[in-house]
């Protein structure tokens, strides 16, 4: 198979912005109430965009202590959970243990580690994008942004503020609030632009 090049930044500057998710259409989860009913839609799913935040670390080999938010999307809304709640806690171990749900995003190796050490759960059923990408013959990670040229010709907006903001805070501005559900909601777009590809054993 040969090669593909991923998109240049200057090709990916060029295309114009892919419309996202509005705050009219995502749910900041905080309690366990909302955890619940966030749970009850969630949970007949067959597959949700996936991603994680975490405050950023400052210096080396400092250890994160997330992730703060864990977010998770279907094609038409996202849910944002804070995991100060021990309600919310359990509810998103739930979804990520759960072997009936993929679990569907970019660059997750890192998500995995944090998860096993913060929410002391084992995701399963989880599906990293890159992979079929690479399967396809790309050479370099594409990511959500690199993905979302290919598939869609449009530009995936990302906020480097939101990016390495504090997450571990108690009020999340809407910026994070909409940084954080497009994450995970470009990536369930992506996944159903590919197929619905199913996750390797």
């Amino acid at each position: 198979m040969p090669s593909i090049l991923s998109p240049t930044k200057e090709e990916l500057a060029a295309l114009e912005p892919l419309d996202r998710l509005g705050l009219a259409d995502i749910f900041l989860v905080t309690t366990r109430e909302q955890a619940d009913q966030a749970y009850t839609t969630l949970a007949p799913c067959s597959a949700l965009g996936f991603d994680t935040e975490s405050k950023p670390t400052f210096f080396r080999d400092q250890v994160s202590e997330g992730p703060h938010v864990v977010q998770f999307a279907t094609l038409h809304k996202a849910y944002v959970f804070q995991l100060h709640d021990a309600g919310c806690r359990e509810v998103v171990s739930a979804l990520l243990v759960s072997a009936n749900i993929a679990k569907v995003g970019f660059g997750l190796a890192g998500d995995h580690q944090q998860i096993r050490r913060t929410l002391g759960v084992e995701p399963h059923n989880v599906l990293d994008l890159n992979v079929i990408f690479r399967k396809q013959g790309y050479v370099k990670e594409l990511g959500v942004r690199g993905a979302v040229a290919v598939l869609f010709n449009r530009r995936f907006l990302k906020s480097r503020k939101a990016t390495t903001s504090n997450w571990a805070n108690r009020q999340l501005s809407e910026s994070q609030i909409v940084y954080a559900a497009n994450d995970a909601w470009a990536a369930m777009k992506v996944f159903h632009a590919l197929g619905s590809p199913s996750v390797p054993a």
